[in-house]
């Protein structure tokens, strides 16, 4: 017994002699401490927080290698591997996130969100995820003030709307590069997967005219996945909607960076493959059949610490068919649309900095060209004209170009009247070259345009409370006989309360030519239907303003904020769709200048993160279009003054648990409220042509994730599953047989959907 009592005293002494180490260091970000930030030892119990400057120190370490790890509500969380061996010294310089995070859509050059003039709102990748969006079209409706919409029963083609404004006056950028043309805008909302997308920068209202024509109601700046750290990540997705129809989708993503961190590529594939889906049994689907593959690269380069070179190219391959179910040629389908898309994108951009990093020079090039084989058509039941169809159905070809390039010069002042001030210049020239042929229905688009646009910025930062970004664009069009010139002033004022006050007025335009709704031929009637421009028509005005106030407050475990902004927007010489009759195919509407036009309306955001655990983001717009004068959108029925297919309430609410780094869970909301819709007489069930008000919709949806990390293979794998509009909550009057109304279409895009999946990504 006495010998065991010795050993044991033996064996405690040595314990505790054990040698023990400090780690000590500083949290600061861009120079500044960061207090109460956190710092541990990952799966030990060795921890401590920041004091106010910054520093840290934890005591009594045994020697082994360790995780650091340090984090801070509203800051991205770093992680450092090392061995303790000795007391040692780890500093950490975090970097912010999304209340502040480095923006370029609002002022053309790399700017804090906090710091910017004009509000810009950002969706990454990692929300993208969370929400379970298979493509940008579904991404966009989780931002403030944005809604997507199915506009076509057929073949589905989806629009955005930005403050109660249609897609045509809303600029799509892809790297900052408008080469979304009229035609691509049709369907590429969701031609575009979200694996391809690093983030999506979002402005909304007449502040983003600096990029010109169509950015009236918005800027959306999709930003490609860009190369940072080697890594992998590769996913499959099976949905089932409403119990009827599969959906699979795959996709990869592989980045590679050289040792030098000098060089760098992204790449990127998708594959989606989706059955019809019939909601009301009529044998004509609601969703089309879809095959998407897409797939691209980006590249940087850095020839030297001055210089960037940026490459970038996609392309995206879809074929869609919509209308009767039946195994057979499209032509001989009592009701068909089909498409085939073959578009490629890419973007060249070369970066120069100098003068001490004062002063840049970057030159830009972006090209898109889009190849469409298509089919719209019904069966007719007359025989002579079943022979007709037969033997020259109408079968189109169309074919887009869009080329830009342009040269941008920014410059530092560091002392310009006590402040700085950085000074933007460019020119920039655009060709859009669109044609869209289908001979049977002597139906002919041959529409090139070309801009020439030179703009001019202030940014000058008069104290570092007071902001004054002030601008023009003067732009050349060839459907205009006149320079356009079109100003912008923005003001912030940030409080000592985290409190930001901005005010923003601007000037904008639309050129007299076809956007991507005015390219779509519906049907209706029995027959189809086609939009022309009147001979007459010219460019539209516009005239915005807006105001917001801006409050976010963060401590050690929780930040939050708010963002409350009104705004207004007069149309001058507003564009409507007049009906001018019939013809042998079917009812014909022309795009004509109608009086002035007024969108108005406040927009609220709310956001809270505790402690990384809880995530709440939400945003609600209420607001009203309509044309000063009312306007006649159905022939022989009285004019209306309301915006059709616009309502005056929508929103979106976001709610993320994260317990822990391996499991997730999202619920999420989407509010559409009721709108005024046109419904035009033909199926069976609509005999005359008339307005409805349609329901307001409540979209539930929620996904949960768990991961396993494979830390052997340096590797995780995730298993996800969830509901998509959990209560069903989608259109229940839709038309029914091969002469039904193919714009009569409202609410959310898909019904209830389930979808498990598995996903394998590099740590």
């Amino acid at each position: 017994m006495y010998r065991i009592l010795m050993v044991f005293l033996l064996a405690f002494q040595l314990t505790n002699s054990q040698t023990t180490f400090t780690l000590s260091g500083y949290i600061t970000s861009e120079g500044e401490p960061i207090s109460y930030a956190n710092v541990y030892l990952e799966t030990t119990s060795y921890g401590t927080t920041t004091d106010a400057n910054g520093y840290y120190e934890i005591k009594n370490i045994p020697s082994e290698t360790y995780t650091i790890i340090a984090s801070m509500a509203g800051y991205i969380t770093q992680y450092k591997t090392i061995k303790i061996e000795d007391n040692s010294t780890i500093n950490f310089n975090l970097e912010t996130e999304s209340l502040d995070e480095v923006v370029v859509t609002g002022t053309r050059t790399f700017k804090r969100k906090t710091n910017s003039a004009v509000i810009v709102n950002i969706l990454n990748s990692e929300s993208l995820n969370t929400l379970q969006a298979c493509n940008l079209s579904e991404g966009l409706k989780f931002q403030p003030g944005l809604r997507v919409e199915t506009d076509c029963q057929t073949c589905n083609y989806t629009q955005l709307r930005i403050n109660g404004l249609g897609g045509g006056y809303s600029q799509i950028l892809i790297n900052g590069r408008p080469i979304f043309s009229p035609l691509t805008g049709l369907y590429g909302l969701e031609q575009i997967p979200v694996n391809m997308i690093e983030r999506i920068e979002t402005i909304r209202g007449g502040g983003s005219s600096l990029y010109g024509s169509s950015a009236i109601g918005g800027v959306v700046n999709v930003i490609t996945k860009v190369p940072k750290t080697n890594n992998f990540d590769i996913s499959y997705t099976y949905q089932n909607i409403n119990g009827k129809t599969d959906d699979h989708i795959i996709s990869g993503n592989a980045t590679v960076v050289s040792k030098s961190k000098n060089a760098g590529v992204s790449l990127f594939i998708n594959n989606r493959n989706r059955e019809f889906y019939d909601h009301n049994d009529d044998n004509f689907s609601e969703l089309t059949t879809l095959k998407n593959t897409a797939l691209g690269a980006n590249f940087f380069f850095l020839p030297s610490e001055n210089q960037k070179l940026e490459a970038s190219f996609s392309k995206l391959n879809e074929y869609r068919y919509g209308g009767e179910m039946v195994d057979q040629p499209a032509y001989l389908a009592q009701q068909a649309e089909e498409r085939t898309h073959d578009v490629i994108m890419g973007s060249l951009d070369y970066q120069l900095n100098f003068n001490n990093d004062n002063s840049s020079l970057i030159t830009y090039f972006g090209a898109q060209q889009t190849d469409r084989d298509h089919y719209t058509g019904i069966f007719p039941d007359d025989e002579t004209e079943i022979d007709t169809h037969i033997s020259n159905p109408p079968y189109g070809t169309s074919k887009t170009v869009t080329l830009q390039g342009g040269i941008q010069l920014n410059h530092r002042l560091n002392n310009f009247l006590k402040g700085t001030n950085v000074l933007t210049i460019g020119t920039e020239y655009l060709v859009d070259d669109v044609l869209d042929i289908i001979n049977s229905y002597n139906y002919k688009i041959d529409q090139t345009t070309k801009n020439l646009g030179t703009f001019f910025q202030s940014d000058w930062e008069i104290t570092p409370k007071l902001n004054l970004l002030s601008g023009f664009r003067v732009d050349s069009n060839n459907l205009v006989d006149h320079l356009i010139f079109s100003p912008r002033f923005s003001l912030l004022y940030k409080t000592e309360s985290n409190v930001q006050l901005r005010a923003t007025w601007s000037t904008g335009f639309r050129a007299p030519q076809a956007f991507d709704t005015d390219l779509h031929i519906a049907f209706t009637g029995g027959g189809i239907s086609r939009i022309s421009l009147d001979d007459d028509l010219t460019q539209e005005r516009s005239n915005s303003f807006s105001t917001s106030i801006n409050y976010d407050k963060s401590s050690e475990k929780f930040i939050a904020g708010f963002t409350l902004e009104g705004f207004y927007t007069k149309l001058d010489d507003a564009f409507y769709l007049n009906p001018i009759g019939e013809d042998e195919f079917g009812q014909r509407f022309e795009k004509q200048n109608g009086d002035a036009a007024v969108v108005q309306g406040i927009t609220i955001e709310v956001r809270a993160n505790y402690n990384k655990k809880v995530q709440l983001e939400t945003g609600f717009t209420i607001q009203k279009s309509e044309f000063n004068t009312a306007v006649e959108t159905i022939e022989g029925l009285n004019p209306r003054r309301e915006f059709l297919r616009t309502p005056n309430h929508y929103g979106f609410t976001s709610l993320s648990f994260m317990p822990s780094d391996r499991f997730d869970s999202n619920l999420n909301y989407v509010y559409t409220g009721d709108m005024l819709i046109a419904h035009f007489a033909g199926a069976p069930e609509q005999l005359v042509n008339e307005y409805k008000t349609t329901p307001s919709f409540h979209e539930f949806s929620w996904k949960s994730s768990y991961r396993f990390n494979l830390k052997n293979l340096d590797t995780s794998l995730e298993v996800f599953g969830g509901i998509k509009n959990i209560f069903n909550a989608y259109q229940n009057d839709f038309d029914t047989g091969k002469n039904r109304d193919s714009n009569y279409v409202y609410g959310p895009g898909m019904p209830r959907t389930f979808f498990v999946g598995l996903r394998i990504l590099s740590i």
